[in-house]
């Protein structure tokens, strides 16, 4: 008697602990994060509070190709495959500066502008010094280059980005190429 109740004890207890490992491993899907849509992972992870380099206020490890690999995590029961966690490293976009501040060129056009100061500090050393010889062009290219630093048309030669402060204009310029195109509208 006493047999048959501590094997009826034992398999109800086995049984119990099977079901509650079936039910924690259904909770848990293990995927290849890189495949995670929008929603599915928080990206950067707020965890990580020190991802921004304080002194270009981008993403640290921006490359000139405009990306840097920053910490992720994946959304409550989704386990990574590549780290075994939930924790995971996704490509962000991001502005690659080399150290040219905005304000630093945008105050020297404006006062140093006519003698080619901010042409000089940008790297373009033949249109500075052809704005030192005609002091600004006559003051036109001086007033030219104020509006075109302002406005971010024209930046640091290496095809860098300004180093803005953090609350500072980011001005986004949108171009159209080969790969955008125009969706098909309705007629009503």
């Amino acid at each position: 008697m006493f047999s048959t109740f501590g094997l009826m004890v034992f398999s109800v207890f086995l049984m119990l602990i099977l079901t509650e490992h079936l039910v924690q491993s259904m909770d848990v899907y293990r995927v290849d994060c890189s495949t995670l849509r929008m929603g599915q992972y928080l990206c950067p992870d707020p965890d990580n509070l020190d991802f921004i380099d304080p002194a270009t206020q981008q993403p640290k490890g921006c490359t000139k190709e405009n990306k840097a690999k920053v910490l992720c995590k994946a959304a409550d029961g989704i386990i990574c495959l590549e780290s075994n966690t939930t924790a995971f490293k996704k490509e962000i976009p991001c502005k690659w500066t080399n150290g040219y501040s905005f304000e630093t060129a945008l105050l020297l056009s404006v006062f140093l502008g006519m003698f080619g100061a901010d042409r000089f500090y940008l790297g373009y050393p033949a249109i500075g010094l052809l704005k030192f010889c005609t002091l600004g062009f006559m003051f036109l290219g001086q007033l030219i280059d104020v509006i075109l630093i302002a406005t971010q048309v024209v930046g640091p030669a290496d095809g860098s980005s300004y180093v803005i402060p953090y609350y500072g204009v980011g001005i986004s310029i949108v171009k159209s190429d080969n790969f955008t195109y125009r969706l098909p509208q309705s007629d009503w």
